[in-house]
């Protein structure tokens, strides 16, 4: 059975650090690029970071840039986001999903809170 499964999530200060990791069942992550998305109250989603098949390109949103690192481990087939230098407009519940435009999987969600 394909699965995702988000842990990490949690209340952190602004400026704080915060570590996501996402755990793939059902399919290889070598085969499959691989995001994170975020969605804040009354905001629409938004594509946080992705990681190529390979391993080999990552791209990130703007917003994350130089804060945030996506990175996969896939003798473990997990991944993680390493969240640095968080604000509050980083709140949201973040989802991690199979694909990078377009995602066919999704995890359940995690919420990170930011308090300013």
């Amino acid at each position: 059975q394909l699965q995702l499964v988000e842990s990490g999530g949690g209340l952190v200060q602004s400026g704080g650090s915060l570590r996501l990791s996402c755990a793939a069942s059902g399919f290889t992550l070598d085969y499959y690029a691989i995001g994170w998305i975020r969605q804040a109250p009354g905001k629409e989603r938004e594509g946080v970071a992705c990681i190529s098949a390979s391993g080999g390109s990552t791209k990130y949103a703007d917003s994350v840039k130089g804060r945030f690192s996506i990175s996969r481990d896939t003798s473990k087939n997990q991944f993680t986001l390493q969240m640095s230098s968080v604000n509050p407009e980083d709140t949201a519940v973040y989802y991690c999903a199979r694909g990078s435009q377009f995602y066919d999987y999704w995890g359940q969600g995690t919420q990170v809170t930011v308090s300013s």
